[in-house]
């Protein structure tokens, strides 16, 4: 059994506001490169516009926690959408979980307030203002 969690999330030129926004709510260490810190931005394919851009950030939250986020270029195809993350933790991760979840919730919408679900844990889902979803679930508390 895994006991760290590393989401990476993927982003179209907001990486960098989105994982200082995560920093806000998570804390913990920032590490930031771009793509011109990388150099050979024409062998990557990335325009010289993007040379600012994120390619790679970590975000040590905790021993078991880090968060990660990239810019994709605009010249690789795909659907880069905003995904899901779930957090879970027990009763004794409460007051972290609590917080996390009114952060991300700042300035984005809460689609399921954080109280009491009928299978007797507390579960709350928002979406923060980059549009990614988070499902937070407290056991037992």
């Amino acid at each position: 059994m895994t006991k760290k969690l590393n989401p990476y999330l993927n982003f179209r030129g907001e990486a960098r506001e989105a994982i200082t926004f995560y920093q806000s709510v998570f804390g913990g260490e920032l590490d930031i490169t771009t793509y011109a810190d990388m150099g050979g931005l024409e062998e990557m394919g990335v325009p010289e516009t993007e040379a600012d851009n994120i390619m790679h950030a970590m975000l040590v939250v905790s021993e078991g926690v880090n968060l990660m986020a990239s810019d994709v270029a605009s010249t690789m195809a795909g659907d880069f959408a905003n995904g899901q993350i779930a957090l879970s933790g027990d009763a004794s991760e409460e007051p972290a979980l609590r917080g996390w979840f009114e952060g991300l919730a700042d300035g984005g919408q809460v689609h399921v307030p954080l109280e009491k679900a009928p299978w007797g844990d507390w579960f709350g889902q928002c979406a923060d203002r980059y549009g990614v979803t988070w499902m937070v679930n407290i056991a037992g508390a």
